[in-house]
C-alpha cells in the first residue's frame, strides 16, 4: 500500500481506535458506545435514549449505517446487518438531529517528511450539507463554499481536519464528516483515502485533487506540486444527486445514511 498507511487506516476505521484518536486530540464526537454483540448495543443505547446512529468499522457506501428508534430495531440490526464486519465493534452514536453536516476534502503530504511540522495540510474544499445530518453524502445536496457557516466554524473544522490528518500521518487525501449541533463542531468519521465529493470538488475549485494525491502518495511533496494554499472559488458551487428510483418502482425513496444515489449533477452561478 502507498500513501497513507495501513495502520493510520486502521486506526481511523476501526471505531474503539478511533474514539481513542479523538480523545487524544481533544476533538468532539457525539456522545457513544462501542459494541460487538447484541447485549453491548442495548446497554449502550440505553445510556444514550433513542434515536441512535449505528455503524459498523470497515464500511463503504454507508454500508449497514442505520438510525434507530426502539430496542426492536437495534435487535433486528444486530442479527442482521452486522456481517459487515463481525470482528470489529459497532459505534451506536447519539444521533443529532436536526444537525448541519459538513464534509471536507483534504490533501496532506505528512509522510514523506521526518518531521511532520514541515508538512503541508490543505483543505480541497469544505462542503455543507443541505439536508440535515443522517443522509449519506453521497446522496445529499451540498453547497461549496459552505452558505450558512460563521467563520468562527470554518476556522474550527480547519483546525481539527489539520490535526486529524498529522495525527494520521495522511499521505494523499483525506475526506472528514461534520455534525453541527448548538455551535459545536463535532467528527462524525474520518476516511483516509478518496471520497465520492473529489471529482466535485476538484471541478468547483480547478485542481485536480486525485491527481496530485496519487502524486503525493509516490513521494512528490505539496510544495513541489505547486498546490500550497486552500482555493475558495467565487462562486457558488451546488451538487445534487441523481437517483435511480424510476427503475426501482418497489424502493423506499425515503433517504438515510446508506447511498441510494447512482450519479449526480453539478450548478455553478454567482448566486446561490
Amino acid at each position: 500500500i502507498i500513501g497513507t498507511s495501513p495502520q493510520s487506516i486502521e486506526r481511523a476505521e476501526d471505531r474503539q481506535m478511533f474514539a481513542e484518536m479523538l480523545n487524544k486530540l481533544d476533538i468532539p464526537q457525539p456522545p457513544n458506545g462501542l459494541a460487538t454483540n447484541e447485549i453491548e448495543a442495548l446497554e449502550a443505547s440505553a445510556k444514550l435514549s433513542y434515536p441512535v446512529l449505528v455503524r459498523p468499522s470497515f464500511v463503504l457506501g454507508g454500508r449497514a449505517m442505520q438510525i434507530v428508534y426502539s430496542d426492536d430495531e437495534l435487535r433486528q440490526y444486530m442479527r442482521t446487518a452486522v456481517e459487515a464486519s463481525p470482528e470489529r465493534p459497532v459505534l451506536v452514536d447519539k444521533f443529532l438531529e436536526d444537525a448541519i453536516e459538513v464534509d471536507v476534502d483534504c490533501i496532506a503530504d505528512i509522510g514523506l517528511y521526518d518531521d511532520p511540522t514541515k508538512a503541508t495540510v490543505i483543505i480541497g474544499g469544505m462542503l455543507e450539507h443541505v439536508e440535515f445530518a443522517g443522509v449519506h453524502s453521497g446522496d445529499a445536496a451540498m453547497v461549496l463554499p459552505p452558505h450558512t457557516l460563521s467563520d468562527e466554524l470554518i476556522d474550527t473544522i480547519c483546525r481539527y481536519s489539520d490535526a486529524m490528518a498529522r495525527e494520521l500521518k495522511v499521505t494523499g487525501l483525506m475526506n472528514v464528516q461534520y455534525a453541527i449541533k448548538d455551535g459545536i463542531v463535532f467528527v462524525l468519521e474520518v476516511n483516509p483515502r478518496a471520497s465520492r465529493t473529489v471529482p466535485f470538488v476538484s471541478k468547483a475549485i480547478g485542481q485536480p485533487l486525485a491527481k496530485l494525491a496519487a502524486k503525493v502518495m509516490t513521494g512528490r511533496t505539496l510544495n513541489e506540486l505547486g498546490f500550497t494554499k486552500q482555493i475558495t472559488p467565487k462562486y457558488w458551487a451546488v451538487k445534487e444527486s441523481v437517483f435511480p428510483f424510476n427503475r426501482f418502482p418497489e424502493q423506499d425513496i425515503l433517504l438515510s445514511p446508506e447511498m441510494k444515489s447512482t450519479g449526480e449533477v453539478m450548478g455553478l452561478d454567482t448566486d446561490l
